[in-house]
C-alpha cells in the first residue's frame, strides 16, 4: 500500500484568518509506517507567504515541503 508523502510544514488559518505554521517530525517505525509528531508554533501571520518565509529563516525548508491540509 503506498503512503502519500508528508510534507513536513502545515501551514493553516484559524477562526481569526490568522494563519498558523505546524511543524511535523516524521520518523518511520520497524513496519515501515510513518509515526508523526507535530508542533504548533505560537507565531501567528497575517499570509501564507509570511509563514512560508518564517519556516524557511528558522526550520531552513525548501520549496515543495509546504502543505495546507
Amino acid at each position: 500500500m503506498a503512503h502519500d508523502p508528508v510534507r513536513p510544514f502545515l501551514i493553516t488559518k484559524n477562526a481569526r484568518g490568522e494563519f498558523q505554521l505546524t511543524v511535523r517530525d516524521i520518523r518511520y517505525n520497524s513496519q515501515n509506517y510513518p509515526v508523526i509528531t507535530s508542533h504548533l508554533q505560537a507565531e501567528t501571520f497575517k499570509t501564507a507567504t509570511a509563514a512560508k518565509a518564517f519556516a524557511r529563516d528558522k526550520f531552513n525548508a525548501k520549496t515543495g515541503e509546504y502543505a495546507t491540509r
